[in-house]
């Protein structure tokens, strides 16, 4: 339900290291070279090929529950390879402990500008000294060979909140050219803090931090539910989105937080559409980046439609405010299936240039999806960009399931086949590609890489990508795949 008085959803995440190869059947790709800066795709081996953070932050770990780990899908030309960190990995910080919750968040993005991405990683469970559930935060390091040791981000404000590490994103929020990171914690104050960018892995911290506070409810089972940033009104600076549960009316919502040359800021604020999950990008070729937020409820609020919808909020000089909004459903011509009730169409999404003509796409999970007699299997629509690149458009949708040719394995109950989805470009070839969590999947979680076709609107896996590939436990509930770093 979209009501501050929900019950909240569980974090989840979990694994051991290790290390694998994983081959797809792959079209012609070219040799890759170094991606751009600003990309939507993490790269922390600097080989020009995306990299994919997958959490399973409910794993066991040594015997302990709800530990966590984060595994690491690495992308290259003839296949991708596999590795998981947890605390008791060499050089991370801490130690694995029930109920820490590491990786319950991921953030990417160049901390200590050496040109390799880093990876922030939340475990808001981590007791601190005696402050149980105070939460810890740390930058794993991008490296030639890929992530490599870790430092801890110290919480500026510990007396004030618990559940300090997620959720998590990065974002230059001052335009300095510098990576900042935005920390939220859903339990005591409503509060982001923002560390500033100049991190650095031996000396640790940036160049300070502060707090911003918008107007969403705090306590236990509030607080900030997600984070997400992009320059929206194009000024060189990016833009702060912060959900929550609004205070003068308890429902959901999303307010834009403008970045200045002091970091981001609520002055200047502005309410936007309620919808858990956002992404950021220009996806029409005006200049400015526009906000696409997913609403899975069928009722209850402003702009839900039964099944579920997503969002495209266009941004303008002076916010996305004022910007006009496009709406997509399983009812909006072109788009296919149909809109049903818990479908949950739009609780996962993300942007990228799938076909590569570059003009971005959308990718849209539905979790809730019946297909056939499997209830609740799962499935993803791929939306996309028109050919001038003026708008994404329902017209070529492209619908996948488990059942859909490309797809390993097969729709069965409740595996949340779209639960968290990706686009990046795994294998060189200047496509997007699917990269679909089913975090239920034979309950334990599944990852299914699927490398785009040449026809730029056909998918193909060869194989899954399973909690045995990667060294995770299959005790409890792993739940493998819940999270992808932005």
């Amino acid at each position: 339900m979209p009501s501050h008085f929900r019950t909240a959803l569980a974090a989840t995440a979990a694994v051991a290291l290790t290390g694998g190869l994983l081959t797809l059947s792959a079209g012609s790709a070219a040799a890759a070279t170094p991606l751009a800066p600003g990309r939507a795709d993490a790269d922390f081996n600097h080989d020009g090929y995306a990299d994919v953070a997958i959490s399973s932050s409910h794993a066991y770990v040594s015997g302990h529950k709800n530990a966590g780990a984060v595994s690491v899908l690495y992308g290259g030309r003839s296949g991708q390879r596999t590795a998981t960190y947890t605390q008791n990995s060499a050089g991370v910080p801490g130690a694995a402990e029930a109920d820490d919750y590491f990786g319950a968040d991921t953030a990417f993005g160049d901390f200590n500008n050496d040109g390799y991405d880093d990876l922030v990683v939340g475990a808001p469970g981590e007791d601190v000294g005696s402050d149980k559930d105070g939460g810890t935060a740390a930058i794993l390091w991008g490296s030639a060979s890929g992530l490599k040791g870790g430092t801890t981000l110290k919480d500026p404000r510990p007396t004030k909140h618990d559940n300090y590490g997620a959720p998590l994103e990065a974002g230059d929020f001052n335009g300095d050219k510098r990576d900042d990171i935005a920390v939220g914690t859903t339990s005591g104050a409503a509060t982001v803090d923002i560390l500033r960018g100049g991190f650095s892995s031996t000396k640790g911290g940036g160049a300070g931090s502060y707090t911003v506070s918008p107007a969403v409810w705090s306590g236990k089972g509030s607080g900030i539910k997600n984070l997400h940033s992009g320059d929206v009104n194009a000024d060189g600076k990016e833009d702060l989105i912060v959900n929550g549960y609004a205070k003068n009316d308890d429902l959901d919502a999303n307010y834009w937080l403008p970045g200045s040359a002091s970091g981001a800021t609520t002055k200047g604020a502005q309410r936007l559409p309620a919808g858990f999950i956002t992404d950021i990008g220009n996806t029409d070729k005006d200049g400015y980046a526009d906000i696409v937020t997913g609403l899975e409820w069928d009722s209850g609020i402003g702009h839900t439609h039964k099944g579920g919808t997503a969002l495209i909020i266009h941004g303008t000089r002076s916010g996305p405010a004022s910007g006009t909004i496009q709406t997509f459903t399983q009812d909006t011509a072109g788009v296919p299936g149909a809109g049903e009730k818990n479908d949950w169409f739009g609780s996962e999404l993300d942007l990228g240039d799938v076909n590569g003509d570059g003009h971005l796409d959308l990718i849209v999970g539905a979790p809730g999806e019946t297909v056939g007699s499997a209830k609740a299997t799962g499935a993803v629509t791929v939306l996309f960009n028109k050919a001038d690149g003026s708008g994404i458009t329902g017209t070529g949708s492209v619908f996948l399931s488990q059942n859909s040719a490309g797809v390993p394995n097969e729709d069965e109950a409740n595996d949340g086949f779209g639960s968290e989805v990706h686009i990046d470009d795994l294998n060189g070839d200047k496509k997007g590609d699917l990269i679909i969590a089913a975090p239920w999947e034979n309950g334990n979680g599944a990852v299914y890489p699927l490398l785009t076709q040449p026809n730029g609107k056909s998918f193909k896996g060869s194989a899954g990508v399973y909690v045995s590939t990667v060294g995770i436990s299959t005790a409890g509930t792993p739940i493998f795949g819940h999270n992808m770093a932005d």
